[in-house]
This record gives C-alpha cells, sequence and structure tokens, in this order.
C-alpha cells in the first residue's frame, strides 16, 4: 500500500521505548499525520532479519519505510536520528524523555528476562532484568548524543516529558500547528494495562467457571 505524506516536514519521534512513544503516535496520529509505530523485527508480526541484527542491516528496511509515512516513533526509529537526519533534510525531531529511574523500572517491569534480539542490538544485552545498568548507560549516552547532534539547532528538537507533562502546547508550537481542544492523549500507561489485564483475566475466569457448570454431554 502506498501512503502520501499529508505534512512536511517528516516527524521523528527518536526517544526510546518506553517514553511516551504510543501518546506521541496518538498525538501525531490526531494531528493529522500519517504516523508509524516502529516495527517489529524478528516477531510473528513484523520482518524477520537474520540475527545478529546490525545497523547496516535493518537501516535498508527503515529508509525504506520512512518514504511512505510522515511520522515516526518508537523503535527502531530512535537508533536512525542520524541517518534520517541526512536521508530527509529539514526533518523535525522529538525526542521524549522521563526520569531515568522510572524509565528502566517500567521496561524491567514491561520486557522482564525475555531475550529479544532488538534488545540485543540496542543495549548489548537480550534483556533488562539484571542488566538495568548496562540498559541505564545506553538510555543516558542516546539522549546525550542527540542533545549534542542537534546542539546548534535548537529549532530541529523538541525534547519532553509526557509523564510529567501531557500537553498538547509544546507539541503544537513545536509543528507550527493549533492545539486540539479535545484532550491530550495518554496511551499505554501501566495502570491502564493492568486494568485490562486484570478485566481479561476476570473475563476468562468467568467463562472456566461457566464451563465447568455446563451438564456433562449425553452419548
Amino acid at each position: 500500500m502506498n501512503f502520501l505524506p499529508l505534512r512536511t516536514p517528516k516527524i521523528f519521534g527518536i526517544g526510546f521505548q518506553k517514553t511516551g512513544t504510543s501518546t506521541l503516535h496518538a498525538a501525531l496520529t490526531q494531528l493529522g499525520y500519517v504516523s508509524q509505530k516502529g516495527f517489529f523485527i524478528n516477531h510473528p508480526k513484523g520482518i524477520h532479519i537474520p540475527p545478529p541484527l546490525t545497523t547496516e542491516k535493518i537501516l535498508p528496511h527503515a529508509l525504506a519505510l520512512a518514504e511512505r509515512y510522515d511520522a515516526f516513533s518508537d523503535n527502531p526509529w530512535p537508533l536512525f536520528f542520524r541517518e534520517m537526519d541526512r536521508a530527509f533534510p529539514g526533518s523535525k525531531f522529538i525526542l521524549t524523555a522521563r526520569n531515568p529511574q522510572r524509565w528502566i523500572a517500567s521496561v524491567a517491569r514491561h520486557l522482564a528476562n525475555r531475550p529479544d534480539d532488538v534488545a540485543q542490538w540496542i543495549y548489548g544485552v537480550p534483556f533488562p532484568l539484571g542488566n538495568e545498568a548496562r540498559y541505564l548507560q545506553v538510555y543516558e549516552a542516546h539522549n546525550s548524543g542527540v542533545r549534542s547532534h542537534f546542539a546548534n539547532r535548537p529549532e530541529d528538537l523538541l525534547e519532553i516529558n509526557l509523564e510529567a507533562d501531557p500537553s498538547w502546547q509544546p507539541l503544537c508550537d513545536f509543528v507550527g500547528l493549533p492545539s486540539p481542544r479535545r484532550a491530550f492523549p495518554q496511551e499505554n500507561r501501566a495502570i491502564d494495562r493492568e486494568r485490562k489485564q486484570s478485566s481479561a483475566w476476570r473475563i476468562a475466569k468467568n467463562r472456566l467457571r461457566r464451563a465447568l457448570s455446563l451438564p456433562r454431554e449425553v452419548r
């Protein structure tokens, strides 16, 4: 399927996973951007790339996909901010960030000790549990690298903490659009996920109870 960009310049969300990438994607979508929220690698819903993953293996897929959308967030886009800056001059970049300790707690809770090829590529280790120090090191180095890259071009970078200040004004001022009258989206929050999981568990238990109470089939 081909997409025509609705807006220029392109907007790249380059904050790491669990920094509000789902919220940024939802906000940009509501502003009218054709937004792409990351892509799975070596996952049933994604593309397959023989491990070990490298920038050289993933970048061609990212560049091809970047032609079809005008806003981006989540993995692997943060890792390619320099390459996207070169490939699409005039683009704008948004660094979503949050308190490092709250970030690593969220990542560890979400990803636990499940091995992942993308995590191995980004952090050099396959999962966060037991590797929190390494994750934090890479997280801080990434954010510092972004700030350094755009140090002489402050108009091209917006750094926001959507956990502390979920509001339209900074984002809309940056992209040059009026603020919507609707509430700012807040997506994929831990409390919402827990409620959904709890609700799903209750539904499953109720179904099991009903199934067990059915009369035995007469043969």
